[in-house]
């Protein structure tokens, strides 16, 4: 079997995440690798990589990553992915300081994603989502007056 460029394999991991294959996506990762979702604040290793897959599938359920630019540096291992975040909001969307319940609002975010691989393998994702537009878009910030004093 021919081993895919680094391009191809962040392709799939978009391919396995689009069609909620967590297992397919947590396997394109190194044993040591990690997913951190820079805008929660949060880093995942092992089996723990998919729960991001598995929470925005749940809140919702026609996820869609919009692909609009791929920078490919192979003499770094190194994929930059311009992308929109696309879906209705009709689950709960989990965080780590609690749960968003649906608003039925559409999400149409921007992102950009930085790939960092090894050997065929995906070593590091780093995923910076504007979470402040997808909480815009939710309807959630209408009310921070209730956290700013």
């Amino acid at each position: 079997m021919k081993k895919m460029s680094n391009e191809q394999v962040v392709r799939e991991a978009y391919r396995a995440a689009e069609v909620k294959d967590t297992k397919a996506f947590v396997s394109l990762f190194t044993s040591d690798g990690y997913f951190w979702d820079v805008s929660a604040g949060q880093k995942y290793y092992g089996n723990d990589i998919g729960k991001t897959v598995d929470v925005y599938a749940k809140a919702f359920p026609d996820m869609h990553r919009e692909l609009l630019k791929f920078i490919v540096k192979d003499d770094e291992d190194v994929v930059i992915v311009e992308l929109n975040l696309q879906g209705t909001h009709n689950g709960p969307l989990a965080l780590p300081a609690g749960s968003i319940p649906a608003t039925k609002n559409k999400m149409n975010a921007p992102c950009c994603d930085v790939w960092y691989l090894e050997n065929g393998k995906i070593k590091a994702f780093h995923c910076y989502n504007a979470g402040t537009i997808i909480f815009a878009q939710l309807g959630v910030l209408t009310n921070l007056g209730a956290a700013i004093k």
